[in-house]
């Protein structure tokens, strides 16, 4: 019997999370921070949704369904894009990549199953668009760090995406895999599909080239680091895509799709009254936990890690309570509002007032 994907990663020390969902940690967390840093990661992004839509109506669907322009990408192209309810509270932020004849999305591990029933309800009688779950049938690892590509060049892949989201099919051992640019957070890096099938013998060929095995833990502390929202946390039916930082992900000049209306409002008159920060915290405190300045509210905790410098969280915060370097209190401690890279807010205007 041949080796599993599972086998594979078992050898390399995997401890998996109690439901079997995905990988904790493969007992190396620091030294896979280093070489995502210096070198070269492998995350197993498997347990994440992949969703494929098809048919020649596919674009227009997802044009019409979330906030960023699918009626232009050519196949090899992608986009980030957020599906929001009709007023504008975030679903799910999910990464786009056009083929030939398809639409591939990666979506959040928690948000496939929604996803899929909230598109089912908007295929109407006449649009000819097919939406598929193929999360099972495939596999999804992201390489981070600096010398990603020297990993693929190694393996053979030589016409590497240079563009974010921009992708090409290609072939290793024998096996067709898609490369797309972009690791999944604004570290550099490959996010890479292939069929489920040959998983382990995918696994197993990036690890021999150098690729350090990192878990969840891993990815979360990067997550947080760097400011990738997430459902259940930062995107909730509480927060607009504004609001969580994602402004690159939103076009203002594009026709009415879910949620537009709501969106173009609070762009237009400045509606905007929150934001969210990373916030570097004197001790570690709960998500949930509330964000004061003197005796007043001013925001939540969303998101906690611990790291080298010490806990870090993120954070909505009200825009009057203060710009980045802003001392707030958070629980029985304090915290200092700090710029995220994922993130993305438009400069204010010299008149403008938060």
């Amino acid at each position: 019997m041949s080796e599993t994907l599972q086998d594979c990663q078992r050898r390399n020390g995997a401890v998996w999370a109690e439901d079997k969902s995905s990988i904790l940690s493969f007992d190396n967390d620091e030294f896979a921070l280093k070489a995502i840093q210096d070198g070269v990661a492998l995350c197993d992004r498997t347990h994440w949704g992949r969703l494929q839509f098809t048919e020649q109506d596919r674009l227009a669907f997802l044009h019409n369904q979330t906030t960023n322009v699918f009626k232009t990408l050519k196949p090899g192209e992608g986009c980030e894009s957020v599906f929001v309810t009709s007023t504008a509270r975030t679903i799910d932020l999910v990464n786009a990549y056009v083929t030939d004849d398809s639409v591939l999305l990666l979506v959040s591990p928690t948000r496939r199953e929604q996803l899929m029933s909230w598109c089912d309800r908007y295929i109407f009688f006449g649009d000819k668009v097919k939406i598929e779950d193929i999360t099972a049938q495939t596999i999804t690892f992201s390489l981070l760090g600096p010398e990603s590509s020297l990993v693929l060049q190694k393996m053979g892949i030589s016409a590497l995406p240079e563009s974010t989201h921009h992708h090409i099919t290609t072939q290793i051992k024998g096996h067709t895999v898609r490369v797309a640019s972009g690791s999944g957070l604004t570290t550099p890096g490959y996010t890479l599909f292939a069929d489920a099938e040959w998983g382990a013998e995918l696994w197993q060929a990036l690890t021999e080239q150098g690729s350090c095995p990192c878990g969840d833990t891993v990815w979360e502390q990067l997550r947080v680091i760097e400011g990738r929202p997430k459902p259940d946390a930062e995107l909730t039916e509480d927060f607009n895509p504004l609001e969580a930082g994602l402004w690159q992900t939103i076009s203002f000049d594009k026709g009415c799709y879910i949620g537009q209306e709501t969106i173009a409002r609070l762009n237009t008159y400045q509606g905007v009254k929150q934001r969210l920060w990373g916030i570097q915290l004197s001790e570690p405190v709960s998500a949930n936990t509330p964000i004061t300045v003197g005796d007043k509210k001013v925001g939540v905790l969303t998101s906690l890690v611990e790291t080298s410098d010490g806990p870090l969280g993120l954070g909505y915060v009200k825009t009057k309570a203060g710009d980045a370097g802003a001392n707030v209190s958070v629980g029985s401690g304090t915290g200092t509002l700090l710029e995220v890279p994922f993130l993305t807010y438009p400069q204010p205007t010299p008149n403008s007032t938060p």
